[in-house]
């Protein structure tokens, strides 16, 4: 396992106080590549709170350049960027907050030619797209390749949160067999609500890493931000899912003990 540079032990030394958690965590973080999906309101904002907790690498993807109505939550951005990739600036802004975390931007959506070859160069991915095409080739990837996934999304004042873990959890599939009408590229939001999610995305995805407590498996967070509303909801895997069920196609691409790397 990876050391810590003195630099990082007084970084991340008020974290490190915490129970539980101790160098040993603090390397688990420094050790780890986490792919981060939509890199927006929600995953640019979650990939700032990755950077700063100290893992080691982030692989941050996003398509598009930066419209002036972005600007209302996506945080890494500035004004002066408008027009320009959204990841590049993405990449630059957290090399600037802490430049001990390495970061790779792939200027590009998730689409079925380079999926297989993100998810398998990282230990976990952030799903934090703002469509359900981009959110299905991720989630059959990710079992596909047994890597788990923390899967966020939130339209309006509404959200969703949990962690999946091919083999052990409900995949997206399972969950959303018809999926929310979230896929609206002009959606409503308020950049906070972005940033609560985005929040408690990162800490799934810390938590994930390094053991020190427990993430949400097998348990749908939902949230509704208008009435500060939180519920936790049981899930279930379907046997029968096309996806991670039983029949699935790359069922047998992997021993069921090979559930994840480094973040279980």
């Amino acid at each position: 396992m990876v050391d810590l540079t003195p630099t990082e032990l007084e970084r991340y030394r008020r974290q490190m106080t915490l129970p539980n958690f101790g160098e040993l965590a603090q390397k688990r973080l420094k050790s780890a590549t986490v792919l981060v999906t939509g890199v927006g309101g929600l995953g640019g904002t979650a990939a700032l709170y990755l950077a700063v907790a100290g893992v080691g690498k982030l692989i941050l993807v996003r398509g598009g350049d930066l419209r002036l109505d972005d600007m209302n939550r996506q945080i890494l951005m500035s004004h002066d960027w408008v027009g320009k990739p959204r990841v590049t600036k993405a990449k630059e802004t957290l090399q600037a907050i802490n430049p001990d975390v390495q970061i790779e931007a792939v200027s590009d959506y998730i689409t079925p030619e380079n999926v297989d070859s993100l998810v398998q160069s990282a230990d976990m991915a952030l799903d934090c797209a703002h469509n359900f095409t981009e959110r299905n080739l991720l989630n059959e990837a990710c079992v596909r390749w047994r890597k788990p996934m923390v899967e966020a999304a939130m339209d309006s004042m509404e959200a969703y949160l949990t962690t999946i873990i091919p083999g052990v959890t409900p995949c997206l599939s399972c969950l959303f067999p018809e999926k929310p009408d979230w896929d609206r590229r002009a959606f409503s939001v308020i950049g906070a609500v972005s940033g609560t999610l985005a929040c408690l995305t990162a800490l799934e995805a810390i938590k994930l890493i390094t053991g020190f407590s427990q993430p949400l498996l097998s348990q749908l967070l939902t949230i509704d931000l208008s009435r500060m509303e939180f519920a936790k909801r049981r899930s279930y895997r379907d046997r029968s899912c096309q996806v991670c069920g039983n029949n699935a196609p790359w069922r047998y691409l992997h021993s069921e003990e090979e559930t994840t790397s480094k973040c279980t």
